[in-house]
This record gives structure tokens, C-alpha cells and sequence, in this order.
């Protein structure tokens, strides 16, 4: 039986015979605390920059070093056999590689989606977009491990993205999810992210609790992800969509609480929609507030945290 995205991230981790670039380390900001309880009955939260450190405090299609870039296409080629079925043009085969990659996204980024101002490309279209000219050369793939087309690339995307940033939960990540559902608190996602970004999290949530189930303390239902709504923050879409997914449960904005370390990216859009609104403040190198949106009333939240597990004392 092919193995699903989330057993594929798993059987990567078991191998040694790839290395991968370590996740960044936490670098605490100075910064107090602001504590105090809100009526909330649901949590929703961002993903990168929150529950995961990555460079940049986000996703990147390529690495800002061209020779990390090359060295994960060379390593994509290599693991899915694709050297057979690339023209052979003069130059490294990651080259090449890199001339297919920024001409697939770039045609997905220009075609926009439908009038939303803040689209989202889907990552697995640009590796849909390869491996279907690849295929047009007699290249094949182990639908037996990978699965379908659509499962494969989606398996690739991952491949490449975790070969150009290294992730892993923030501390005490699992800790303040289990504590949370523990108390019966509704949790959710609202966030910017791919395919692979809710088996991404549980990687490393699983870093932290070998037997952490993230199926069990978030929904399926509960989970706004950019890639899957086609739109990315600060898009008023993907903030509607997840008053839907809270009405369904029963649950209005003014009871939901939006973590998040951008203040113009998730704490402003959030307050728009009714949400309450928590500032994780818990590394330099993904929070995003200057003194200025910390005193507009558009952008400030309701509390701040330096710490994921200081959650607790803001649910009343």
C-alpha cells in the first residue's frame, strides 16, 4: 500500500542517508509577558513562526543562497531517478532543474487566482508541471510507494522544501496542544502552508512526544491552510474561512483566539474578523511588530506570550 504524505515524512526522518538542514535556533526576544484571561472556547493557530521555527519565519520556493537551491534539486533528482528523462543541456543537472522550477512558478504566480489579492501557489502544481514533461521522456515512479500523480508530487514538494529549510516545533509546542485539548478547548489551524505543512507539524511535534497524535487535538475540519483556500494571509479569505469552519462548531468569532507572531499578517486580519488575538513573542527571528502596530488599536493584541504553554492562563 502507498504510503501516505505523513508516513512519507516519517520513513525520511528513519534514514541516514540524507542529511538535512537543521532546524534554526530560537533566538528569545526581550520582551514581558502581557497575561490575562479571555471567555475564548477555541484556539486557532498560525503554524510557522508559532508551533515551527523556520528560516525566515515562513516558507520560501528557494533558498536566499543559490547553492542551497542547487544542492536540493540535485538531491530531488537523485532520489526520484529523474536524471534519465532531463534534456541534456550543457551545465549541472540542477540547472537545468532550477530553468524548469522558476518557469512553472512563476506562470502559476503571474496567473493569480481569480481576483484574490493575496494568492497562494499550490507547490505540488509546480511539481505536477515537472514530472509531466518528465513523463513525456518515458520517466516513471513507483506508484506502489508514492501513490497517485497527484500523491507523488505532493511527496516531492516535501522532499525539496525540507532540503532547503530545516524545521521543529517550538518548546513546549506539544505541551501547551495537549494541555489545551486536555481542558476541552476547540483547536485549530489558520495559517499559511502547503501540502505537507500539517505532516510538517507533526514531525515535529512528535520530536518533542513520540506518541503525539495531532489528528486527535486538531481536526481535519479545524485546519485553514493557504494552500488548500488558494489564498495566504493576510487575505480576508482565508479569515472567513475559518469563522465558517468556528460557526460550524457552534463557536462565534469573539470566542475564538488567533495566535500568531506577525501583527500585519495575523493579529491585524484576525481583529478584523472579531477574533481575540494572542502575539507569540517567542523568537526574533519570526516575530514581525514594530512599536507602532503595538499601539494601534488595528494591530495590538489582546495578550502576549513568550512562552506557548503561557496559552493556559489566557483561557478563562
Amino acid at each position: 500500500m502507498a504510503l501516505t504524505l505523513e508516513q512519507y515524512v516519517e520513513r525520511l526522518d528513519s534514514r541516514s542517508d540524507l542529511p538535512w538542514p537543521s532546524a534554526p535556533k530560537v533566538d528569545p526576544v526581550k520582551a514581558k509577558p502581557s497575561l490575562h484571561a479571555l471567555p475564548v472556547k477555541a484556539v486557532f493557530w498560525t503554524v510557522y513562526g508559532t508551533l515551527i521555527a523556520i528560516p525566515a519565519g515562513e516558507i520560501q520556493f528557494e533558498h536566499p543562497q543559490d547553492f542551497v537551491t542547487d544542492a536540493a534539486l540535485d538531491k530531488v533528482i537523485k532520489e526520484f531517478k529523474m536524471w534519465n528523462s532531463m534534456s541534456r543541456k550543457p551545465g549541472a543537472p540542477s540547472a537545468y532543474m532550477k530553468e524548469l522550477f522558476r518557469k512553472a512558478l512563476t506562470t502559476m504566480q503571474m496567473a493569480g487566482s481569480g481576483g484574490e489579492k493575496h494568492p497562494e501557489v499550490q507547490v505540488e502544481r509546480v511539481w505536477d508541471d515537472i514530472v509531466k514533461k518528465l513523463l513525456q521522456k518515458d520517466y516513471s515512479f513507483d506508484a506502489s510507494t508514492y501513490g497517485t500523480m497527484a500523491d507523488y508530487v505532493k511527496k516531492i514538494a516535501y522532499f525539496y522544501h525540507a532540503s532547503i529549510q530545516g524545521t521543529g516545533a517550538y518548546p513546549t509546542a506539544a505541551d501547551a496542544l495537549k494541555l489545551l485539548a486536555d481542558r476541552g478547548v476547540t483547536q485549530g489551524l489558520l495559517a499559511d502552508g502547503q501540502c505537507f505543512t500539517v505532516g510538517q507539524l507533526q514531525r515535529g511535534l512528535r520530536q518533542q512526544d513520540p506518541g503525539f497524535e495531532l489528528a486527535g487535538v486538531i481536526p481535519e475540519s479545524l485546519r485553514v491552510i493557504s494552500a488548500d483556500r488558494k489564498a495566504k494571509k493576510p487575505s480576508d479569505t482565508l479569515f472567513k474561512a475559518a469563522v465558517q469552519v468556528a460557526a460550524a462548531r457552534g463557536i462565534t468569532p469573539g470566542e475564538v483566539l488567533h495566535v500568531g507572531s506577525n501583527l500585519a499578517r495575523d493579529i491585524g486580519p484576525a481583529k478584523k474578523a472579531g477574533f481575540r488575538t494572542a502575539l507569540f513573542a517567542g523568537d526574533r527571528n519570526s516575530l514581525a511588530a514594530t512599536p507602532e502596530q503595538l499601539k494601534d488599536p488595528a494591530t495590538r493584541p489582546d495578550v502576549l506570550l513568550t512562552e506557548l504553554t503561557q496559552i493556559l492562563d489566557v483561557i478563562a
